[in-house]
């Protein structure tokens, strides 16, 4: 779908070669401008293959240039080579580009119609703007980590850089509408993304329900605190998520258990003195973990398994899709869309290594 799109990625760490992996695998060519040194995810974390694996895991299918952005022929470079792109991202700190004499309105001057996206932390100006920042400070300000707590109320720390994750999906709406603009107008355009703003535009629910009733955790009915829509501990000491909502889905559920008495109490709370909820906890620690998986494929009630990572590729609902597949170059790789095939996506680049194509190539 975006053949023929060519993107200028400045970007560095998880952010914005998220993004431009999603643009990847829609067919976007995507020019990898490293520093000397290389996008310092190429040494962060462990390694495969002598690479860390955030490096790994998101830069497929890229094309890979050093320029030294510091020295007037790396910026000149970097011009000609936005010159003839459609889409220019970056994740410096706020003025970092304009310095190097990369900012929009520079760039403006070689290709007046380019899309132009910049991802911070806390945005181009503001208290904070100045600040560095990384996945789990955006979740703490923005209010989102707090949704995570334990039975004490102490926050969790998350596993996943949702933060980072979602600002790459940001980048990517905000680029897609213009490049949409752009061909319906013939105008470039200019997108800042905050990754922090974008946590704090996923709590409307949450902020109308504090306003409204006080409480902190979002819509009741969603929080985990009634009967129908919970965790629930199996006789192995894993765990299966409800989310019956609907009547006829819990109906499903208490009618397959033979309990019809106790559809009436479907939003009843997932308290101890609840008689009901205790009876549902004990029906759940009666079956293991795999015959759970088995019912909820046999009952439609809105149960599934909450999953390990490593147990992903064999699940049945992901092999029938290959989301996790065998890259050609031997390590695992997930799909960034599962209806668009990338079994044959060329693997991330060398740094560098496509210098003398990507320069020859703007020269002509």
């Amino acid at each position: 779908m975006l053949k023929g799109i060519r993107v200028i990625d400045f970007t560095n760490y998880l952010p914005g070669p998220f993004a431009t992996l999603r643009l990847a695998d829609l067919g976007a060519e995507i020019i990898k401008v490293e520093p000397p040194d290389g996008d310092p995810a190429r040494h962060t974390g462990v390694a495969s293959q002598g690479t860390g694996l955030v490096f790994q895991a998101n830069n497929r299918q890229k094309k890979s240039i050093t320029l030294n952005l510091k020295e007037t022929e790396g910026v000149e470079t970097a011009l000609k080579l936005i010159s003839q792109a459609d889409v220019v991202i970056e994740s410096f700190r706020p003025g970092i580009m304009k310095k190097l004499g990369l900012d929009y309105e520079t760039v403006q001057q070689v290709k007046q119609d380019i899309v132009y996206c910049s991802i911070t932390g806390y945005g181009q100006s503001g208290i904070l703007s100045h600040l560095g920042g990384h996945d789990l400070n955006y979740m703490a300000l923005s209010g989102v980590l707090a949704q995570f707590k334990n039975q004490q109320g102490r926050p969790i720390h998350p596993a996943i850089t949702l933060a980072d994750f979602l600002g790459g999906y940001a980048a990517n709406e905000r680029i897609l509408a213009g490049l949409v603009s752009k061909y319906l107008t013939g105008n470039g355009s200019y997108h800042s993304i905050s990754i922090t703003d974008q946590l704090v535009s996923l709590l409307g629910n949450h902020v109308l329900t504090e306003q409204q009733l006080g409480t902190e955790s979002g819509i009741p009915v969603l929080n985990g605190s009634i009967i129908c829509y919970a965790l629930y501990e199996t006789r192995d000491g894993r765990f299966m998520s409800i989310g019956a909502l609907e009547p006829k889905f819990w109906r499903n559920f208490c009618l397959a258990h033979g309990r019809e008495e106790w559809v009436s109490a479907q939003f009843s709370p997932t308290k101890e003195t609840n008689l009901i909820y205790q009876e549902v906890t004990a029906i759940f620690r009666q079956k293991t973990f795999y015959e759970w998986i088995e019912f909820s494929q046999r009952v439609d009630c809105c149960l599934a398994p909450v999953l390990e990572i490593g147990e992903l590729q064999e699940n049945p609902y992901f092999k029938e899709k290959n989301l996790i597949f065998v890259s050609s170059w031997g390590d695992y790789q997930v799909k960034m869309h599962s209806d668009i095939p990338v079994e044959d996506a060329a693997p991330p680049p060398r740094k560098d290594q496509h210098k003398q194509e990507v320069l020859k190539n703007i020269l002509i």
